[in-house]
């Protein structure tokens, strides 16, 4: 039975937990509005897109490394005080990256950035399950993971608007009053968590989970650009994979391990965080995927693509809080199974998108999957970490958010394989029926090549013209039908998770009978 300490418990959570919410959305929210800079970050500082991707990857890479470490030094020298360094080193990084004068500063504040950035949410995490009494647990959690699904949607909004219309130096400077004001709330209204004794530091597992995390995250980062069959592709996979054996084999028999890893053997802690994967997957399948349809088929802008997703991420923000409630009384499961079921219809209906949808439908489905999302989520996390010990919360918090980023990375990479193959398969298969004698061709050429010249364009340079044209038609269709396939492949692994969540088990706390309900 999981049990907290009496000391922390306190009815009056609801203003702590506002805190900590603020600290962590900004945490999120930082991992998502640099992507929409990067076009802006080239021409400012004069490098090519590959170059200035690693202010978006080494932010990555930092949180992996960083991650394990938060319930170790949350026990060790106390969470608040935890939390408060790490939105001071979240705020000083934020500052000294607005001020960057070349990328390779920017790229080393970021790891600043990060170190403070990686800690923030589940140092949070386990202080809401040490304050908050396990009857409302629910509700806490519901209105804490806000975060997790809203910040990544209004990302892309918030910062293209600033970079268009601002300064992109404001993606960074918006942190820094708001960690300040975060920083003296949580003095004032966030309660003390004692420190205990720990034991000695577990440095051979952090070495381990260290460089586990960052070579995993760094292969899942790059391997489309280096190349899935290449050579440090391979190795980074193959050595990763070595060290993360490595580590989990230490951890199982060590002392005083950095994450203790028997804490899956608690409740539905390993269905909860298989659930939280799949989850994981389709959020960024739509978060990722359909902003990339409407800005490279539909030709839309950043803000105008980020404006049509804040409807989904609004319907989440409603629905996680609901769930909540609704999770105190009812258990995990029926929501999880439910949101699921609608993540798993919504995500097929964006196999149909063309470059004739309509935007109405388009904005319709994403808000349906942010209902989905809402009320998935946090009950699946919920119910995972519902018998878990309390001197195991900061361990439990800890894997949790690595597991949320090694499936997102995890997800992106599958996904855009997938969306690579389908769309050279297409290509190839649209292609064929397109020869130079088939009639649609002929028709094409023969319509267009008669359009060009007839405004005054030269024979050979209008047929030139209308090939070209008609390749990229070609290839245009192609990345739809991918798109589209990956959907249905989404659809699918979405489902899986609706039966898997048939299996999962909720321990809920009754004040009243002080007993613990297994659903």
């Amino acid at each position: 039975m999981a049990q907290q300490q009496a000391s922390t418990i306190t009815d009056k959570w609801g203003v702590a937990l506002a805190v900590l919410i603020a600290g962590g959305f900004m945490a999120i929210l930082d991992t998502s509005i640099v992507n929409i800079a990067i076009p802006k970050l080239e021409s400012v500082f004069s490098v090519d897109t590959a170059q200035v991707q690693w202010v978006v990857t080494i932010y990555m890479l930092t949180l992996g490394v960083v991650v394990p470490l938060a319930g170790y030094l949350g026990e060790r020298f106390g969470y608040r005080r935890i939390y408060i360094l790490s939105l001071v080193i979240f705020t000083v990084g934020s500052a000294l990256s607005g001020l960057s004068w070349s990328l390779s500063i920017l790229t080393v504040f970021r790891v600043l950035q990060a170190l403070g950035g990686g800690l923030i949410m589940p140092i949070t995490m386990s202080m809401v399950y040490r304050m908050v009494p396990r009857e409302s647990i629910g509700t806490a959690m519901g209105f804490w993971g806000l975060g997790i699904i809203v910040a990544p949607a209004i990302g892309p909004t918030l910062g293209g608007w600033l970079v268009e219309y601002v300064d992109w130096r404001l993606i960074f400077y918006i942190n820094v009053p708001i960690g300040i004001l975060g920083a003296f709330l949580a003095l004032a209204y966030v309660p003390k968590f004692p420190s205990s004794n720990t034991g000695p530091f577990d440095m051979v597992g952090f070495v381990l989970s260290a460089t586990g995390l960052f070579g995993l995250l760094l292969a899942l980062s790059e391997g489309q650009t280096w190349g899935w069959n290449s050579e440090p592709i391979v190795l980074l996979l193959v050595a990763s994979t070595l060290f993360l054996v490595l580590f989990t084999l230490w951890e199982l028999t060590v002392k005083h391990p950095l994450l203790n890893l028997r804490v899956f053997a608690h409740g539905s802690f390993a269905m909860a965080n298989l659930l939280v994967i799949i989850i994981t997957v389709a959020m960024y399948s739509g978060v990722f995927y359909v902003p990339l349809f409407l800005q490279t088929v539909v030709g839309y802008g950043a803000l105008k693509t980020g404006l049509m997703m804040m409807p989904a991420a609004a319907a989440s923000a409603i629905m996680m809080p609901i769930s909540g409630r609704l999770y105190d009384k009812i258990g995990a499961r029926p929501l999880v199974l439910g949101g699921l079921l609608i993540l798993t219809y919504t995500t097929f209906l964006l196999h149909r998108l063309s470059t004739t949808t309509p935007v109405s439908d388009v904005v319709l489905w994403l808000t349906l999957r942010g209902i989905g999302m809402g009320m998935a989520m946090m009950p699946a996390t919920t119910a995972g970490m519902s018998a878990v010990p309390t001197e195991l919360v900061g361990t439990g918090s800890a894997i949790n958010n690595i597991m949320q980023r090694v499936a997102g990375s995890f997800g992106l990479a599958f996904m855009t394989a997938v969306l690579q193959s389908q769309a050279t398969l297409h290509a190839t298969t649209i292609a064929a029926s397109y020869t130079p004698t088939s009639q649609p061709a002929v028709q094409f050429m023969h319509q267009l090549t008669g359009f060009l010249v007839q405004h005054g364009m030269a024979l050979g340079q209008s047929v030139s013209l209308t090939t070209t044209e008609l390749y990229d038609l070609i290839q245009q269709q192609a990345f739809v039908m991918g798109i589209d396939d990956i959907f249905v492949l989404g659809a699918g692994i979405t489902l899986l998770g609706a039966f898997l969540s048939l299996f999962l088990k909720t321990y809920r706390h009754q004040r009243a009978s002080n007993q613990m309900i297994v659903d």
